[in-house]
């Protein structure tokens, strides 16, 4: 059993992950709200928590250890005090602002067993739920005039743990999400690697009060020397600023942090949309960034001052001269059709994670994309994948490393 973090690479064998396994949050969207909840669909729940349990499955079989969010969570709850602050700062920050109604939740939540509680408030809170709670006839009659069904709206995304934080060399960066609806989910985060007996000592190299927005899918772990950022549509670059300055100047390594700067569209959503690493020389890509991209190459100078320069080019060759790479294979999703790749690219094609030098894990709906992957030398490990990608994230979105071993 690995303790604590280490993560200095994309293509380190990885040795344990943390999943979110899917639950009640997914049978708590409507139609009517899926837009603020940042989903397109909705996924049948009983289907999605088999094709996640494949996807556990399949890690388990390359002999990765997998840890659960919400295990992390709750043996982070280490005494009353901490379990009463992660309920009253989740009320908080889930914008319960009435007296009543945050009296009435808050003996609610603190009345159930701890994993009941952590589970109930990934969940949300309908409203329904609470007025069997109350014998005021007030309580009932404002649940029926409000006409929002949910006192805690559910938090869907969770399945996607690479992006409330990402764990950089021996430490972790707590992120601000882009938006309110995931930010609520960086709360878990928190508690965890201020409380979890495991993790409360890793170094923090971003926290969740910074003023603008930084999300895991955007961070991608090059090499024990190299970091990689896309300022996106969810990043933003006084983020990495804050970052790169922290994990430069700490114990980390690091020599450079490269900022891509990527289109702010849904479909470039994260830099791990536009380029997953696969091996030490191979990459999936997004077909559409493939003639030239600006990159701004952050180091120290020899006065520990931050500087900064900028390199427009091809990806190929950026990658090459950073990686100190002879060649560099880029793998184009969907084949480089534009049929295939804007079909395959739509369920994360080219978001794979790689669980050793070579070897990934891919959704098997992809199989345009996958037959590239083979064709490259690329050892594939296939899961399903039908009510999962309707999330809009594939196996890397799905994963948050703990442990890799230095490849």
């Amino acid at each position: 059993m690995k303790t604590g973090i280490h993560n200095t690479s994309e293509i380190g064998r990885l040795k344990k992950v943390m999943l979110h396994r899917p639950g009640m949050e997914l049978e708590n969207l409507m139609p009517e709200y899926l837009e603020r909840l940042l989903f397109d669909d909705i996924p049948y729940l009983r289907e999605a928590q088999r094709e996640h349990d494949a996807f556990a499955e399949c890690l388990r079989g390359q002999g990765v250890e997998v840890v659960y969010l919400t295990d992390l969570v709750v043996n982070s709850l280490t005494s009353g005090e901490v379990r009463n602050d992660l309920i009253r700062q989740f009320l908080e920050e889930s914008g319960v602002q009435d007296a009543r109604t945050r009296e009435i939740l808050t003996d609610f939540l603190g009345r159930m067993p701890d994993r009941e509680m952590v589970s109930t408030m990934m969940a949300g809170v309908r409203k329904d739920q609470l007025r069997i709670q109350s014998g005021r006839l007030g309580d009932h009659l404002s649940a029926v005039e409000d006409g929002y069904p949910f006192a805690i709206d559910p938090m869907p995304n969770l399945y996607f743990t690479r992006d409330p934080f990402a764990t950089i060399g021996t430490g972790v960066s707590i992120h601000k999400m882009h938006t309110a609806t995931r930010n609520r989910e960086t709360l878990f985060g928190k508690f965890i690697f201020e409380h979890n007996p495991e993790y409360m000592h890793a170094p923090r190299w971003y926290d969740r009060g910074e003023a603008s927005s930084l999300e895991g899918g955007d961070i991608l772990v090059l090499s024990p020397e190299v970091l990689a950022v896309g300022i996106s549509q969810r990043t933003r670059e006084d983020s990495i600023d804050t970052l790169a300055e922290a994990v430069l100047n700490g114990p980390t390594g690091f020599q450079k942090v490269l900022a891509f700067n990527i289109p702010k569209t849904r479909s470039f959503m994260h830099l791990d949309t536009v380029f997953t690493m696969v091996d030490r020389d191979k990459f999936t890509v997004h077909p559409n960034i493939l003639s030239s991209i600006t990159v701004f190459v952050m180091e120290l100078d020899e006065n520990r001052k931050m500087k900064i320069r900028q390199e427009d080019g091809r990806l190929e060759d950026i990658l090459k001269e950073h990686l100190h790479l002879d060649k560099v294979t880029l793998i184009p999703c969907g084949q480089g059709s534009e049929i295939d790749a804007a079909r395959e690219q739509w369920s994360d094609g080219s978001n794979t994670l790689a669980i050793g030098p070579g070897e990934v894990v891919v959704y098997s709906r992809n199989y345009v994309t996958n037959r590239s992957l083979e064709e490259a030398g690329i050892r594939i490990h296939t899961i399903p994948s039908a009510e999962l990608s309707r999330g809009r994230g594939g196996p890397r979105c799905m994963s948050m490393p703990l442990w890799r071993e230095t490849p």
